[in-house]
């Protein structure tokens, strides 16, 4: 059985690596190498800090001590007896946690195409959730969008509401690095306010229509009454960062009175296959995002603003909980330096 550690946090803001021993794949599953595993800045973050209402879903998920990571690109090691759609030594990207290792049924792998390197095809996971809540959206070409947070997630939704065709999109965060990121990921204006103080400068910057769409990325309660204002009448606000705690608006002033949409977009939302009606599974968007990263129509890469050998684990989610303004695309590269 091979041997090799795994990230854990053992309480709030406590980061541990723990050795660990993964069997052999039984039926149906498969051993997998990593190379290098991404970290979700939003939900580890959350789950890391304890900071989400005791008695709520965020209460149910986390459990100390928690396995960190859900964004992981690697090697397939060793197949069980019935997996035909992998094999060794193939590439393949999945929802594996920040480990040396990992068993993951073959069902849940997506292969990654020889052009892809470790470092994009780690973005998979996050990739595919942004991409779920863009197409939760709605959005068709020429609609202006408004996108609160240019966190790593609001990064993401700039760049694919800019292939989707997406014109105005306009991306608010109070920290310039982000904004400088946004734009060239597509972002055609950006604005270091918040929602609640931007509602004059998007009336302006889409002549008085506002946005058709509204995606609020931050997961915080308090942006959540300037974001549903940002919206023209009839529009559409997605939540896609995954809001921590109550939020205060009035539904009737605020929402009932312009026809609004909210609209949720965690990622269970996507069906559980591909099927002729609903056709956007998540393997279906990960194939598509590879697809458009093989051809050069988008780039993550530029995303990636620092690198930890897997041994600095501790180190890179403390740099986050110190500032995470600086940070965009954190990796572990699980690649050397054997456990």
């Amino acid at each position: 059985m091979p041997t090799g550690c795994r990230v854990i946090f053992t309480g709030p803001r406590e980061v541990a690596l723990e050795a660990q021993e993964w069997g052999e794949p039984a039926p149906g599953q498969t051993l997998l190498k990593t190379e290098r595993s991404l970290i979700s800045t939003g939900t580890e973050l959350t789950a890391l800090s304890g900071d989400f209402p005791r008695g709520s879903r965020w209460a149910e998920y986390v459990h100390y001590p928690w396995p960190a990571g859900y964004s992981n690109a690697a090697t397939v090691l060793a197949v069980g007896e019935g997996v035909e759609r992998v094999r060794p030594g193939d590439r393949v990207a999945s929802a594996a946690a920040h480990a040396t290792y990992a068993l993951r049924r073959a069902a849940d792998l997506w292969p990654v195409p020889p052009e892809v390197d470790p470092e994009a095809a780690a973005f998979a996971t996050l990739a595919e959730i942004v991409l779920g809540g863009v197409r939760r959206s709605r959005l068709a070409f020429g609609e202006a969008v408004v996108i609160v947070g240019a966190g790593l997630l609001g990064q993401l939704a700039a760049h694919f509401c800019r292939v989707a065709g997406a014109w105005p999109i306009i991306v608010l965060d109070p920290a310039a690095p982000r904004l400088e990121s946004a734009r060239r990921m597509g972002a055609t204006d950006t604005l270091p306010l918040s929602a609640a103080d931007a509602r004059g400068e998007v009336e302006r910057r889409t002549r008085g229509r506002m946005a058709d769409v509204v995606f609020e990325v931050t997961g915080s309660p308090a942006a959540m009454p300037g974001a549903v204002k940002l919206a023209r009448r009839l529009g559409r606000v997605v939540l896609l960062g995954s809001p921590r705690g109550p939020v205060s608006i009035d539904l009737h002033d605020e929402v009932h009175s312009f026809s609004l949409e909210l609209i949720g977009a965690h990622n269970s939302a996507h069906p559980p296959a591909e099927t002729p009606n609903s056709p956007w599974s998540i393997a279906r968007h990960v194939e598509l995002f590879l697809d458009w990263q093989r051809a050069g129509v988008i780039d993550v890469r530029p995303l990636i603003t620092h690198r930890y050998g897997w041994r600095e684990a501790a180190a890179a989610y403390g740099m986050l909980l110190e500032d995470r303004t600086q940070a965009l695309g954190v990796l572990l590269d699980w690649s050397r330096d054997p456990c």
